[in-house]
């Protein structure tokens, strides 16, 4: 009988691991598993009403940009990625990291269905999906989940997911450290666990297939690499003026998008672009996020505090994953 027909479909052997990274990542992303309908959203309703018109338009158009971002991820980008597996085991933890992509787009449906009237829904959707600044950064990270190489995916998904997005998590983040919308924000930091985790490890796929590239390969990467985030930036600046120049948040809000710019980069193995540190954003931001959480079903005794352990901020160390010492660095 030949190898062919005696190997027709292979059987995924989690006793035999290729690579313990993939093996680690499972086991943290299952460990961390949740769902929105566990979080009590109503118990924000008292500090919505006394929000203003004006913040309530910027919840509703933030969790609106955060929904379409996470749709494309669950709906075009993981599914890119899975093409390039170099493990069966990786092959799965992208399907956990498919679905928990598509938990976290509805769970922004489930604050709107708590917090906004039909009409409010209706209208945070059409703004979302004609607005010109997501539809672009949307549209960029879409092309090169298309009809870009391996490497080139890898580093979109990457900045998608730990830099793009945080232009919406600023929000509800900033509520949070203002002791307002705590259950709103305890989905974020949710998100936000599980963004660190999908970028941490993609970003250490990356530098896998990165390290055996040629040192003018390398370099010639790095330059596409660069322009794209500075093309991503530049969107991202016009889209935080749009959202954030009424309230008057604009200049911190771009501050914690550069220093989660510099963040990605690290994931990927790279040196940092931008001189912000955790010291220059606003620390009423950084006490939302390093905040453990607080919420605690009796009821059901599935509460998030109670099974999924602490929401922490990632440190500077936790992107070091796979991350090769300088002197192990190609030559």
């Amino acid at each position: 009988m030949s190898e062919t027909s005696t190997h027709y479909y292979k059987a995924i052997n989690w006793n035999a691991i290729e690579d313990q990274i993939d093996k680690s990542t499972w086991e943290k992303l299952t460990e961390q598993f949740w769902l929105d309908t566990r979080i009590p959203l109503s118990n924000d309703l008292d500090d919505w009403r006394t929000l203003s018109p004006m913040e309530h338009t910027l919840v509703g158009h933030v969790f609106g940009g955060l929904t379409l971002l996470d749709t494309l991820q669950s709906q075009d980008g993981i599914d890119q990625l899975r093409k390039d597996i170099r493990t069966p085991q990786e092959l799965a933890v992208f399907n956990n990291i498919q679905f928990m992509e598509s938990v976290h787009a509805k769970s922004y449906s489930s604050i709107f269905s708590t917090l906004n009237t039909d009409e409010e829904i209706d209208e945070i959707f059409t703004w979302t999906n004609g607005n010109p600044y997501l539809q672009k950064k949307a549209r960029i990270v879409n092309e090169i989940y298309q009809n870009g190489t391996p490497l080139e995916k890898k580093v979109a998904s990457v900045f998608l997911e730990t830099f793009l997005f945080y232009s919406g998590f600023y929000t509800p983040l900033y509520y949070l450290g203002n002791n307002k919308l705590a259950n709103v924000a305890e989905i974020i930091k949710l998100i936000i666990r599980d963004e660190s985790v999908h970028g941490t490890y993609i970003g250490y796929k990356f530098q896998l297939g990165f390290n055996e590239l040629s040192d003018d390969e390398q370099s010639r990467f790095k330059d596409w690499m660069y322009d794209l985030l500075y093309d991503l930036y530049n969107n991202e600046e016009q889209y935080t003026e749009m959202l954030y120049g009424d309230i008057g948040w604009v200049d911190d809000v771009e501050t914690f998008l550069r220093y989660n710019a510099n963040k990605a980069l690290m994931n990927l193995g790279q040196d940092p672009l931008f001189p912000d540190t955790a010291d220059d954003v606003n620390p009423i931001v950084m006490n939302g996020i390093s905040n453990g959480t607080a919420n605690h079903d009796f009821f059901s005794q599935v509460g998030n505090g109670y099974l999924l352990g602490h929401v922490e901020a990632m440190n500077d160390s936790d992107y070091d994953i796979g991350r090769p010492k300088k002197d192990d660095k190609k030559k």
